[in-house]
């Protein structure tokens, strides 16, 4: 792709998604509806996905700050719905869909369905945390969804690979599939369990921030290439050693990590703005190589495999939620937690990225069977989980009154944890400050304690109430007087330097504790 038609998409998309942030509706669904309205313009260039690109350079980072985000400990408390859904699920949907798409297109081999089923069995990382995220699921199914998503695409690939080489000519035996599954899985698990521990190492061994920053944007593409070298799952070795960096992340020190979640949202914020712009666009290139089948006719197999996709969620995720319970005590959740995590399987670029790598020949020179049509199938699909159940899955997770986030109860455990921490702040500080080697002026071993009970008390004033004139809660008011107070000292660095009485380099300086300072009082806006 030429670099201006690259420059336009990623612009385009960040314009878009920036946007879409201002509605109560989830960005993914903005963009991915921009790009099918774009697709029909006029003088629009070719983005055609290219899995030699998605899968190796798009994936990784993707997969990689998902894992950061996510919870090894939630993980492991969930591992078996996870394991259930990212193994168990995908396999079922990949035979479930490819016996219903042999059953209602004429002419297409099974092999070929089960291709397709492959394809689409996954539900996607991206779509499942950009719309999990703006629609207050409760935490324990949030965390399926996204363990679910960072380990689907392992088993969907390897699922492929195997029908891929059935529907080619190069049939493998059950055998044989099942070796190069455990190959891939436990290669891959392996590999990102060799890699995390030296890599972390050399993360806590760094003192500059650059150089960590750069080690950690090169990390993913590095995990996934040595595991798809030796023909390992690239994608769990991204995840484990993810998961190993998100869950060590206060062994790197501050500067570090700040500068660490700046750069992660940008590219993350890119990534996913370019990709399903990139979604909608495909849409001209499907229907021009769909071929002799007529409009009306692709119509149909279109909706059949959709509501196979759909049902097949269903048909899974009920039983392997409360047939479980039939053999042990266990905590029985509600009808509506698994309606919810049945409904929330959206598909995404993997799919598509899957789909376009299928080649159009078979063992021996002859045509892939039915690839356009398979093609369009997958981009169906996958366009109608993210419309119709992405602009569902809010207003039906109001309508099942979902419990969400308990603010108040979350704000408690806060408050508990940061009071603990004060404590124990508190009282190593007095065994500081009772060596005569560390003795202080009284202002500054005060403002010492200030900071500490600030600190401790930022998080109790926050659970009280709030201003009858303003709304806010004393803890607000704070931030918003300091972010003034900050901000008036700013202007008059800022006029001296113009007045010629600072020079730009100690403007920097002064300016940079000002910003230390500010992110110090806003810590939890930024965090958001």
């Amino acid at each position: 792709m030429a670099a201006f038609p690259l420059l336009v998409l990623v612009a385009a998309g960040a314009a878009i998604a920036g946007l879409a942030r201002r509605t109560p509706v989830p960005p993914p669904l903005v963009l991915v509806t921009a790009g099918l309205l774009a697709s029909f313009l006029p003088g629009i260039p070719d983005y055609t996905l290219d899995p030699d690109i998605v899968l190796p350079l798009v994936l990784p980072p993707l997969l990689h700050l998902a894992a950061l985000d996510s919870s090894y400990l939630g993980l492991r408390a969930n591992v078996r719905p996870v394991a259930l859904l990212s193994v168990g699920y995908v396999l079922f949907a990949t035979a479930a869909v490819g016996w219903v798409a042999y059953t209602v297109v004429p002419g297409m081999p099974l092999t070929v369905a089960l291709v397709l089923g492959a394809v689409v069995a996954p539900p996607d990382a991206v779509a499942a945390t950009a719309v999990a995220r703006r629609i207050g699921l409760p935490h324990r199914i949030v965390t399926i969804l996204k363990g679910e998503s960072l380990f689907n695409d392992a088993t969907a690939i390897t699922a492929y690979r195997v029908a891929l080489a059935a529907a080619v000519g190069e049939g493998l035996t059950w055998g044989e599939g099942l070796a190069e599954f455990a190959l891939a899985a436990g290669g891959g698990v392996g590999i990102g369990l060799l890699l995390m521990v030296p890599l972390h190492w050399l993360r806590t061994r760094l003192r500059d921030p650059l150089l960590l920053n750069t080690l950690s944007l090169l990390t993913p593409f590095f995990a996934y290439g040595v595991a798809e070298s030796v023909h390992a799952s690239g994608v769990l070795a991204v995840v484990v050693v993810g998961l190993y960096f998100g869950h060590r992340a206060w062994q790197v020190d501050f500067a570090t990590r700040l500068q660490e979640a700046a750069v992660w949202k940008m590219i993350a914020f890119i990534l996913e703005s370019s990709v399903f712009l990139v979604i909608g666009l495909q849409l001209t290139v499907v229907l021009r190589g769909l071929g002799g089948y007529a409009p009306g006719e692709a119509a149909w197999y279109a909706v059949v495999v959709f509501a196979a996709v759909v049902a097949s969620r269903f048909l899974w995720v009920y039983p392997a939620t409360y047939l479980p319970l039939l053999r042990g005590p266990g905590e029985r959740p509600p009808w509506t937690h698994p309606f919810a995590v049945s409904w929330a399987g959206m598909r995404g670029v993997v799919s598509l990225a899957i789909a376009f790598s299928v080649p159009e020949t078979v063992h021996g020179g002859g045509a892939f069977p039915a690839r356009n049509l398979l093609l369009f199938l997958a981009f169906t699909t996958v366009i109608g989980t993210l419309v119709v159940q992405g602009v569902t899955l809010p207003p039906l997770i109001r309508r099942l009154k979902l419990p969400g986030h308990d603010s108040q109860q979350l704000l408690l455990a806060e408050a508990e944890a940061q009071n603990a921490a004060s404590e124990a702040a508190q009282r190593r500080l007095d065994e500081l400050l009772a060596d005569p080697r560390n003795a202080l002026p009284r202002p500054l071993e005060e403002r010492l304690r200030t900071v500490l009970e600030r600190r401790r008390n930022a998080v109790w004033e926050r659970l009280g109430g709030v201003n009858e004139l303003t709304g806010e809660s004393v803890d607000e008011t704070y931030r918003r007087l300091s972010r003034e107070v900050i901000a008036a000292e700013r202007d008059v660095f800022v006029r001296m330097r113009d007045e010629g009485r600072l020079d730009d380099e100690m403007l920097r300086l002064l300016l940079r504790r000002l910003d230390l300072e500010e992110a110090a009082a806003h810590g939890e806006e930024l965090a958001g």
